[in-house]
Parts: structure tokens; C-alpha cells; sequence
């Protein structure tokens, strides 16, 4: 066997070639460096000169160093105090759909709480035949169901109604995760108390020191709702409810109450602090428009973005983000380069699963000039997602909730990434 290719050039020659090759996709500057050896190939490294950790190094496999920098974060004026505050998801730096509970945002109205598997109580009570309490063993001999969903927090890119505001992804559209969730569908419990004929709404309870509740239609509970206590393969984090918390697919994240300790069944909306002081959009002329649960369609480039600008110069480029509707599957997402005027059809990667996240792209060749960044989504009810002019023109500027405008990236021509409006 010989080290020489059948084109007869030496083995540093073959690698040069090669390195170039692999290098056509990137800038000037870096196929200018490939040009020379590259010691990280023709030199033997020092992890591959000796032994690397074993298998039991760490039991609960953690992110490599390299990767400490994608982390939740938070913004400390937003809120008072951090016990009663949100932090963001790290969008920007992660792939695919689902999300790692780690990265996973957290939404604490009085801190997250520790609690055990063997004190954990459900109470289901009101107008039921059979007033019922579980422990979580009891909870584990019910059947099971899985669903994969996303959870954003209603007030998930709030602070742009007035303008660009935040600068990130991560920041501005970071309120949302998105993961594989198994546990007992709430109908079921429901009906082993039996619920009485003017039974109409639940009130869902946490556990946790603010009480945190909300009231729901009882139809939407005997739907498609889960008592969950895994989370993409394991048990829920402390963070997100451990060890049983709510999850509502489709509708926004306060409903999805976590530490679940007790569903009332009601005639009537109990009408509690979290859904009439909050959650509610407050309309031009004064008045608070309530019961606005659905998240509608919504989109957001994660990359280029603030957070993440161009550093291979111009040539080809892959733009990526994500799309979701709490009213089905997205169907469509287009992307624009230049501010919305026009539109071309983006990728989507993987499955489309309704209220669920999925991953868009868009391969471009990019000439360095400036690009004014935008996505929308198109859900499989024919919901186009609107621009925030679009918004503002029926809610007025005072709003907090349910900003699901689109959004825009200006990318520069030395590759830095600003959140701007296009006016």
C-alpha cells in the first residue's frame, strides 16, 4: 500500500488539496490558511496520545467546556426580584427542535421549590362525584401518554411592543422551550372522580408558595392536556415542576402549572390574580381583553442573529430559526433578506407536529452586502403571522402579552447583527 493518491501528488500535497476542498465553503481568508499544513492534521494531538476519562467520569453526563457559554440568562431590571422573574432560553446556540431541560427558560412566581416524590399530593375536588387525592405512585398506575410541545410564556417578546428593545434572540423571543413530555392525559383523572353535569371549568393550583393558579374550559382539560412527570426521557427538573406539573399545549406557559397540587372542577371561571391582573391584553381604549390563551403563529431567525453575527464573510450562508402555532402544525415559513419585500419559501427540517417547534432554513449566497433579516410563519389554519405594525394597530402600544409580530435582523456588512424595525 503506498501513501501516494492515484493521481500520483504527495501525501502533504493530497492533504493541502483536501483541506482546500473542505474549505470551499468558507471565506477568502480561511482557504488562504488552508493553503499551508494545517498541524491540527498532519501533527499528532495530545488526545490522541493518551487515555481520555472513563466511562464513569461523570454519572450524569454534563455539556463539555467548550460549550459553557449556552446557557439560560436572564436581565435583572426586567424584574424586582429574581424569585419572581423569567430567564431565556439560549435559541440562538441550539439546533434541531427539542430542548434541553437545562437550556430550558424558567418562569418563577416565588422561586422553585423543592419538594420530594414521597410528599407529593394531587387533590381533585369541586364538582366531582369522588373528591380524590394521589400520591405520585398512584399517578404511575394510570395509562400513559406522551406529547412533544412547545411552552411560551405569554409575555415572550413583550418588551417590543414599544420598538427594538433587547439585543439577542435569546432575549427578545427566549421565553419558549420546547420537549417530549409523558404522563397521565388530565381526562383521565378527571373522569375517574367523575365530573358532575355542571362541571364547566377547572382551576389548576401549584403548590408553591404564590399559589399560582389558573382557571380553564373544561374542554380543553378532557383534550389534550397532560399531568406530566418526564421531560425528554427523565423527570421533570426542579425548575420546571418536579415532580408533576401541567402541560396545556397550544396555550400560553402560565397555564402550565408546575409543583400541580390540586384541580377544582367549577360552573364558572374562578376569575384568580394571575388572570385578571395579568395575562390579559390591554386594549387602546382601556380595556383588558381576557381569555386570550392560544399562542398564535410565530416565528424568529435564531441565526444570523445579534447574538450569533456572520464571521465567515460573504459566500454561502445558512439561515436558520424556528416556527410554532398553538393552532395546529406550521405549514410554511417564508424568509426575506430586504425588510419584507420579498419572500422566498424556507426548509423545514424534520417533522412538522402541531404546537410544537420546527426548525426552518434557508441556504443563501451571501454577497456581503447588508441584509434586513425576517421570517413569518404560516400554521395549518391559513394564519399568516403579522408584522407589529399590524399588531399595534388593534391593540395600541400599552400591551404586554402575546406579541407574536415579526421580527428583524439588520446584518451588516462587516457580518454584526442589530434588532432593528423596518418602518
Amino acid at each position: 500500500m503506498t501513501d501516494e493518491p492515484k493521481s500520483g501528488t504527495s501525501r502533504r500535497g493530497f492533504l493541502r488539496t483536501s483541506a482546500l476542498a473542505g474549505a470551499g465553503l468558507a471565506a477568502g481568508a480561511t482557504a488562504a490558511r488552508a493553503e499551508a499544513a494545517d498541524p491540527l492534521i498532519t501533527e499528532v494531538q495530545d488526545w490522541a496520545s493518551a487515555f481520555g476519562d472513563p466511562v464513569d467520569a461523570t454519572p450524569y453526563g454534563m455539556p463539555i467546556k467548550f460549550e459553557s457559554h449556552v446557557v439560560r440568562r436572564n436581565v435583572s431590571w426586567l424584574t424586582e426580584s429574581p424569585v419572581s422573574s423569567i430567564n431565556f432560553t439560549p435559541i440562538h446556540a441550539l439546533e434541531g427542535t427539542i430542548t434541553p431541560q437545562g437550556c430550558a427558560f424558567e418562569r418563577h412566581h416565588s422561586g422553585a421549590i423543592e419538594m420530594s416524590k414521597q410528599d407529593y399530593r394531587l387533590m381533585i375536588n369541586g364538582l366531582v362525584d369522588r373528591p380524590l387525592v394521589f400520591a405520585f405512585e398512584d399517578l404511575l398506575r394510570f395509562p400513559r401518554a406522551s406529547t412533544t410541545a412547545f411552552l411560551e410564556c405569554a409575555a415572550n417578546g413583550g418588551m417590543e411592543w414599544a420598538g427594538a428593545q433587547l439585543e439577542g434572540c435569546q432575549f427578545t423571543q427566549g421565553m419558549i422551550h420546547n420537549m417530549e413530555y409523558v404522563g397521565v392525559p388530565l381526562r383521565v383523572l378527571l373522569e375517574e372522580a367523575g365530573v358532575k353535569p355542571e362541571g364547566k371549568w377547572i382551576y389548576a393550583e401549584g403548590a408553591d408558595a404564590s399559589s399560582n393558579g389558573r382557571s380553564m374550559p373544561l374542554e380543553k382539560a378532557m383534550d389534550d392536556v397532560i399531568v406530566a412527570f418526564f421531560a425528554n426521557g427523565e423527570a421533570l427538573r426542579k425548575e420546571h415542576g418536579y415532580p408533576v406539573r401541567l402541560v396545556v399545549p397550544g396555550w400560553e406557559g402560565n397555564m402550565w402549572i408546575k409543583w400541580l397540587r390540586r384541580i377544582g372542577v367549577y360552573d364558572q371561571a374562578v376569575e384568580s390574580r394571575e388572570e385578571t391582573s395579568k395575562y390579559t391584553d390591554l386594549m387602546p381604549d382601556g380595556r383588558a381583553r381576557k381569555w386570550t390563551w392560544v399562542m398564535d403563529a410565530k416565528s424568529v431567525i435564531t441565526a444570523p442573529s445579534p447574538q450569533v453575527p456572520i464571521r465567515h464573510g460573504k459566500g454561502p450562508l445558512v439561515i436558520t430559526g424556528l416556527a410554532w402555532s398553538g393552532n395546529g402544525a406550521i405549514s410554511r415559513v417564508d424568509v426575506s433578506t430586504d425588510g419584507g419585500r420579498n419572500w422566498r419559501t424556507a426548509r423545514l427540517t424534520g417533522d412538522s407536529k402541531p404546537k410544537a417547534l420546527v426548525r426552518f432554513h434557508l441556504d443563501i449566497d451571501w454577497d456581503g452586502e447588508e441584509m434586513m433579516l425576517q421570517s413569518r410563519a404560516i400554521d395549518e389554519t391559513g394564519y399568516v403571522q403579522p408584522t407589529k405594525d399590524a399588531l399595534r394597530e388593534i391593540r395600541g402600544l400599552n400591551n404586554v402579552y402575546h406579541n407574536n409580530g415579526i421580527q428583524t435582523w439588520w446584518v451588516k456588512a462587516d457580518g454584526e447583527v442589530e434588532n432593528v424595525e423596518v418602518a
